[in-house]
């Protein structure tokens, strides 16, 4: 049995053990102490330091040029877009935009062809901020500071990392990409205020226009240094670093197996050694890579080809003023905004989650246009939450008018909700006037008259289902709400279907 498998007693965890719930790890009498290290990479149209292309998906090794292959004799320019960008993060998170300088961060990985990065040490751009989470607690920043990426190494082998590899192939496209790297305060205490915190952060991110926040493409990447102590200690214990988390899944799972880790690592009289850590995504679990670097691994000096960067009050001022409502504030404004419409000073739980998948996707401007002409919040959140989101590219092009439209036309019966939704569909693929599109489908209302007699034929040609849905087995109702949909090809509305029934049932 290895410090990575727990000990039992009698087929049960050890006292003091960590175990594993439907909820997540809980910490027998530990607390775990978790700090979060986000690299985000800024959309700038060019590097950092030199004129290449920023451009995700390129062929490997074409945006690349002297500069950023450090051959002798170039020199780094700095990108101004990018410290603009940096400064909105900065603003973004409360932080203290100061005077900054660069280092030479050297070392000796192939995914940086001139052994150094380019990144800010000692004075950094942004000092001092902090981050408030859904939940009401508080997360701090301690930095956030520009720096360069490195390029992309590719292992071939089974395994996909180095040992086992047969070779490895270097892209340097990414190599001198303007990054922010956001460092929190140690004070994340589990899992899901791991997840809660970078999901916040990347809406700000996002929000800002600074970043795309796409982790599937490396554009946000996470590292996470997780340690535990016993519940009261004020002592920080020893740490270990994850690294480059790419989901927010990927992120709460790597958490919680690596304070389980260490829990029974320190509660059978062990102790953790530091170091940097891999998060296998087959297998769950967290394995060693090298021994974590200190800041003197990397010999920094002052980067001698850049002058100290000082944004001056005018600057800081503009960059303030550019900046809209972060999601916090969004969230608050919608949640606000229906919870008037809906005459009740709360939302439903189902509605809130509904307004945090809106405020994230960045289709909020719909349904606050969609309220604001009298459609029902639940309504114009339903739509933009499921249809909407399903396509949140092509709906953040959406004319809010047009959406409001369409609504108005499902709520006043005019189209059913299977045609609301067909609409959407055709709207969100090729854009056009709502109106315009029900009619070119031939999308009309089904009057009464042909709703009721749709209905009865319903019922008589199920006699069984009918006696059943009689008798009160409530469920069938859209049974018959399916065969109406039918027989009218998506005409009819559902809840008139189900209020029609209800008549003939007496």
């Amino acid at each position: 049995m290895g410090p990575d498998d727990p000990l039992e007693l009698d087929g049960r965890p050890a006292p003091g053990r960590a175990e594993i719930s439907e909820a997540g790890v809980t910490l027998d009498g530990w607390e775990a102490v978790v700090g979060l290290e986000v690299h985000c990479e800024l959309k700038t149209a060019t590097k950092l330091f030199c004129g290449c292309r920023n451009s995700f998906g390129d062929e490997p090794n074409t945006n690349i040029c002297p500069v950023c292959l450090g051959l002798p004799g170039s020199l780094p320019v700095l990108n101004a877009a990018a410290v603009e960008m940096a400064m909105r993060i900065g603003t973004a998170l409360n932080c203290d935009i100061r005077p900054s300088s660069f280092h030479r961060k050297n070392y000796f990985y192939p995914d940086m062809p001139k052994d150094y990065q380019i990144s800010q040490y000692d004075e950094p751009i942004n000092v001092g901020g902090w981050l408030d989470l859904p939940d009401g607690s508080r997360v701090g920043i301690v930095r956030a500071h520009i720096e360069e990426d490195t390029g992309k190494t590719t292992h071939l082998g089974a395994s996909g990392r180095i040992h086992g590899a047969s070779s490895s192939l270097v892209d340097y496209n990414r190599a001198g990409v303007p990054l922010v790297e956001i460092v929190s305060e140690p004070d994340i205490r589990s899992a899901e205020q791991a997840r809660a915190y970078a999901a916040e952060l990347r809406g700000i991110l996002v929000a800002t226009g600074a970043s795309d926040g796409r982790m599937e493409e490396g554009s946000m990447r996470v590292d996470a240094n997780v340690s535990v102590r016993r519940v009261g200690s004020d002592r920080l214990g020893t740490r270990c670093e994850v690294k480059n988390l790419n989901s927010l899944r990927s992120l709460g799972r790597a958490i919680e197996y690596e304070m389980r880790r260490q829990v029974d690592i320190l509660a059978s009289g062990g102790s953790v050694a530091q170091e940097t850590r891999h998060f296998d995504e087959v297998k769950g679990m967290t394995v060693a890579m090298r021994s974590k670097e200190e800041a003197f691994d990397y010999r920094y000096f002052p980067e001698p080809d850049l002058v100290p960067l000082a944004p001056d009050d005018s600057w800081r001022t503009r960059v303030a003023a550019s900046l809209g409502e972060m999601p916090a504030a969004r969230r608050a404004r919608l949640v606000e905004l229906a919870a008037n419409a809906s005459s009740g000073p709360h939302l439903e739980a189902s509605l809130s989650n509904q307004v945090a998948t809106v405020v994230d996707l960045g289709l909020d401007d719909l349904v606050v246009a969609a309220i604001s002409a009298g459609i029902d919040p639940s309504l114009a959140l339903a739509r933009a939450a499921n249809e909407a989101a399903a396509n949140a590219e092509a709906a953040s092009g959406l004319d809010p008018s047009a959406f409001a439209t369409l609504l108005g036309m499902e709520a006043g019966g005019k189209l059913s909700a299977t045609q609301a939704k067909a609409v959407l569909a055709e709207m969100l693929a090729h854009g056009g006037d709502p109106e315009t599109i029900a009619r070119a489908k031939g999308f009309e209302a089904l009057g009464d008259d042909e709703l009721a007699r749709a209905v009865r034929e319903a019922v008589s040609a199920n006699p069984a289902e009918w006696e059943r849905y009689q008798a009160g087995e409530e469920k069938l109702a859209q049974f018959f709400v399916g065969q109406v949909m039918k027989a009218t090809r998506g005409r009819a509305d559902g809840k008139a279907v189900v209020a029609e029934l209800g008549r003939l049932r007496g």
